[in-house]
């Protein structure tokens, strides 16, 4: 085992120092490298140097004893679509010249001033993982109180929005914060042998036990007015 600090550390050795002294003045376009800990994207503005950069990857992280995951390291394009998109949104699923980074999705979308920005939203892998800790937690503490339950459940929530609540995410929040009541509706079913919680009684509840709202918490139009 080694700590998040010395492999960072290790990294900054291998990885951003060997790309910024040998790699970058190899290149023929611009090219950049943006890390955290050991999740980390390069971008280039030709694709040829970033195949040259492909192939050379792998060797240079043998050489010290490390691999690159075989699914998240891939060539993606990633070019500023036609001005005129076909569609002003992707689809639910993960679009096409996308990729993840930090636990979001990062592709382009169309803007509301109408024009192309990137866009982030919560990964599915993410999303889902985040779920499957909430369903856990429920069904362990099914039998707590449902106060107890209420309070630590609305902190769960709030840590997920003060992550994954920045602009262009709000879908997703609302999605989860919903998922989120019907795991708690499943679970609170499940106190009893055979019981159900009713829609009926589930919103009184919740009238009584409010949980978060889903909001952006990092908003950039929020931020720009006041400046």
């Amino acid at each position: 085992m080694i700590s998040p600090l010395l492999a960072n550390v290790f990294l900054h050795y291998v990885l951003d120092e060997w790309f910024e002294r040998e790699v970058r003045p190899r290149l023929k376009g611009r090219s950049y490298l943006i890390r955290y800990a050991d999740d980390f994207v390069l971008g280039f503005s030709r694709e040829e140097d970033a195949r040259k950069v492909m192939e050379v990857l792998p060797k240079r992280f043998e050489k010290y004893g490390l691999t690159l995951h075989p699914e998240k390291t891939r060539l993606v394009p990633f070019e500023r679509p036609p001005d005129r998109p076909e569609r002003p949104e992707p689809p639910e699923g993960t679009p096409a010249g996308s990729f993840d980074l930090l636990g979001f999705t990062h592709f382009w979308g169309w803007s509301r001033n109408g024009g192309w920005v990137v866009k982030r939203r919560t990964s599915k892998s993410r999303f889902a993982r985040g779920q499957q800790a909430l369903a856990r937690w429920l069904r362990a503490n099914r039998h707590v109180a449902i106060a107890e339950q209420h309070r630590k459940l609305s902190q769960k929530l709030r840590g997920h929005f003060a992550y994954y609540g920045i602009t262009g995410n709000a879908a997703a929040l609302s999605r989860f914060r919903w998922n989120a009541i019907g795991l708690w509706r499943k679970w609170l079913g499940r106190r009893h042998r055979g019981g159900e919680v009713p829609w009926g009684r589930m919103h009184r509840l919740l009238e009584r036990y409010t949980l978060p709202p889903a909001l952006v918490v990092h908003s950039v139009y929020r931020r720009a007015a006041k400046l």
